[in-house]
């Protein structure tokens, strides 16, 4: 079963991407609390040290014409459980 609780979707310029990246990354680095708003809506969330990290690339639409990409960035968690194996391997970005 899954709930979405928050959620945002629509055009960024790349650098404005990259500043909200920035943002979430700046509160994951610091141990702090990480918010996320739009408009009247925001959910606030305390990320474990060691939560799991999900990077996916894909190609989508129908077979023979899969003409969209994704990059999508995952961080999760289970709230009932500590300490969660960290990933086997390195993950690098370029």
């Amino acid at each position: 079963m899954e709930e979405t609780v928050f959620e945002s979707e629509g055009r960024m310029e790349r650098a404005e991407i990259a500043e909200y990246l920035r943002a979430v990354a700046e509160s994951l680095d610091r141990g702090a609390t990480v918010t996320f708003t739009e408009g009247e809506e925001s959910v606030s969330l305390d990320v474990p040290a060691e939560p799991e990290f999900e990077v996916a690339v894909e190609h989508e639409g129908p077979e023979g014409a899969m003409t969209e990409r994704s990059i999508e960035l995952e961080i999760e968690w289970d709230e009932a459980e500590e300490g969660q194996e960290a990933a086997g391997g390195e993950l690098t970005v370029e």
